[in-house]
């Protein structure tokens, strides 16, 4: 037995029981809601089946484990078939696969993949947790030797193995999301060559384009190939066991392993044959209970559709934080307990080769495909701590809030430091249901290493008030290119001939009021600076001296992210 394999095959519970709760799939939301049962209810029996070797792993840290940044695989077992005997007093079967469900026998049967043999498992309560399985695409050669999805500690092995066996130096990683990225900050630390393709034209799917062009160009700057706006055509294996990634372009790229991180579906097929409702986004449907239209059936995790509580559509969301609570919510509604999942909201973080990216709730391109309209959006670029501190560092953070009550709607943020602080803070707002002056009032830390006196989260919820107030009128970025305004970048000399506008010309704010009559009264005035904060100053003179005066929020940092990701061209 492998040294850190959990006891398997262990004796059923053996508590008095007045009913008998089985859970397919452990993790996150099978485990969790096994444990939250048994703390609510000692009487009753809980069998959990997993058809892997492990139960409640830690799956978001397998690739730091390929990485040797997690050097211990023990480390990513959370709690084994024996502590769940030992302390809770629940009984796990592993390497079994739950094969079919027959509703009104209330039974499930099951294989032990070890023996092959097939067994019926009663239930009164079942809760299926199978999760998401990677997306393998029926393409020539996704079977090959050295190339691998990361779902399981068993993948985790043969990966290392791969590398370590075979010396390899070259490493495709197909898929630019949340797993895709990760897997290339930890190939990177292990010294690979590593290409990403991806067949969308930007990284970070869920990012708006305009602020996922910073993770790209980041990644660019640390080696790293990408291959944008490009899918996979075929995988072909080569003599000497090289590989060769063929793109939809024709594009060759040689190398010694290929990493599918394309994404994940969720694991509907017992839930299919069950005859249960499958939702619009391949989930299973699930009501505020995590019930499916069977009342002894539950369900959570990847493969359930979940409310976004933003656009009001549903959505399939493979996080860890929702799959915990969706366990918890599955376990008190079991134990006779008020309980309702409040829906999704998508908040989540990814570190990126030393750079952090983090969002929450809705993104602009979300809310257009909702239907959404009114609403309105700010850039800033501030440092994460007082700029007369040593080390600040930028972080490019956007904000998006209903028009005109001022509800926060999403944040985006990318940088090195104190990302994730931010959009935690917002993300607890939106649950809330804060607006923009809650952001801006909101009382967080100070010191000056940690962050300002106006916190990043209160100068965005700042920069929104004055944009719902009138008091700072903003021109849309998408028209700067074609617009009638004059363009004005209010930054000094040195600073303007370092690059600027097309068509923009130089007024600083230094001498604004002494130059502010040689602009014209007939046209309306935009105006920019280096981040947005000079050109909402002169915005505001301007406003007062009676001219039609707009700023480009974000200034010229931000100029320059929409022009890198092709949102608006240049002359």
């Amino acid at each position: 037995m492998h040294p850190a394999e959990p006891v398997s095959d262990l004796p059923r519970a053996s508590a008095p029981s007045s009913r008998r709760v089985v859970i397919v799939g452990g993790v996150a939301g099978g485990a969790s809601c096994a444990a939250r049962l048994r703390r609510l209810d000692e009487s009753c029996e809980i069998v959990v089946l997993d058809r892997g070797p492990y139960v409640s792993f830690a799956n978001c840290g397998l690739p730091y484990y390929v990485g040797n940044v997690i050097t211990d695989e023990v480390s990513l077992l959370v709690a084994s078939a024996q502590m769940f005997r030992d302390r809770f007093n629940i009984t796990v079967h592993t390497e079994t696969e739950a094969l079919s469900v027959d509703r009104d026998a209330r039974s499930l049967r099951v294989r032990d993949l070890r023996s092959g043999q097939v067994r019926e498992e009663h239930y009164d309560a079942l809760v299926l947790a199978p999760g998401a399985a990677p997306i393998r695409p029926a393409l020539a050669g996704v079977d090959a030797p050295g190339v691998f999805a990361v779902r399981s500690i068993p993948d985790t092995r043969l990966i290392r193995a791969w590398i370590d066996q075979r010396a390899v130096k070259r490493a495709v990683v197909v898929g630019g999301g949340f797993i895709g990225l990760e897997m290339v900050e930890n190939l990177r630390h292990r010294g690979l060559e590593v290409t990403v393709l991806e067949k969308l034209g930007q990284l970070m799917p869920p990012l708006d384009a305009e602020m996922a062009v910073w993770v790209a160009d980041h990644l660019r700057e640390k080696g790293v190939t990408l291959c944008l706006g490009d899918g996979l055509a075929a995988i072909e294996a080569q003599s000497g066991g090289a590989l060769v990634v063929v793109a939809e372009s024709g594009a060759r790229i040689e190398t010694d392993l290929v990493i599918l991180a394309i994404g994940v579906r969720p694991e509907t097929t017992l839930a299919r044959q069950a005859g249960l409702t499958i939702g619009p986004r391949g989930g299973i449907v699930v009501d505020p209970r995590m019930c499916t239209g069977d009342p002894n059936i539950y369900a959570v995790g990847d493969a359930v559709e979940v409310h976004d509580v933003l656009t009001g559509q549903e959505t399939v969301l493979p996080l860890a934080g929702p799959a915990n609570r969706q366990g918890r919510i599955a376990a008190q509604a079991i134990a006779g307990r008020p309980a309702a999942f409040r829906g999704v909201q998508a908040t989540a973080v990814v570190g990126v080769v030393g750079m952090t990216v983090a969002s929450t709730g809705a993104s602009e391109k979300g809310l257009v495909r909702a239907g959404v309209k009114n609403f309105a959006k700010v850039y800033l670029h501030p440092g994460h701590h007082a700029g007369y501190y040593p080390g600040a560092r930028a972080i490019h953070l956007k904000l998006l809030f209903s028009v005109p009550d001022g509800r926060v709607l999403g944040a985006q943020a990318v940088g090195f430091e104190g990302v994730e602080k931010r959009i935690d803070v917002v993300a607890t707002a939106i649950q809330f249901g804060a607006t923009v002056d809650d952001l801006a009032d909101a009382e967080l830390c100070y010191a000056p290493q940690y962050g300002a006196a106006k916190d990043p989260v209160n100068i965005a919820g700042m920069i929104a008030q004055n944009v719902l107030s009138g008091d700072m009128v903003l021109a849309p970025w998408d028209g700067v290119s074609d617009t009638d305004a004059l363009l004005v970048d209010v930054r000094e000399p040195e600073e303007y001939a370092a690059g600027h506008l097309p068509r923009a010309i130089n007024v600083p704010l230094s001498t604004m009021r002494e130059r502010y009559a040689e602009l014209p009264r007939e046209r309306e005035v935009w105006l920019c600076c280096g981040v947005g904060q000079r050109a909402y100053y002169a915005t505001r003179f301007l406003a007062q001296k009676g001219y039609r005066a707009r700023n480009l929020s974000g200034g010229y940092t931000t100029y320059g992210s929409l022009k890198r990701a092709g949102l608006i061209g240049s002359e």
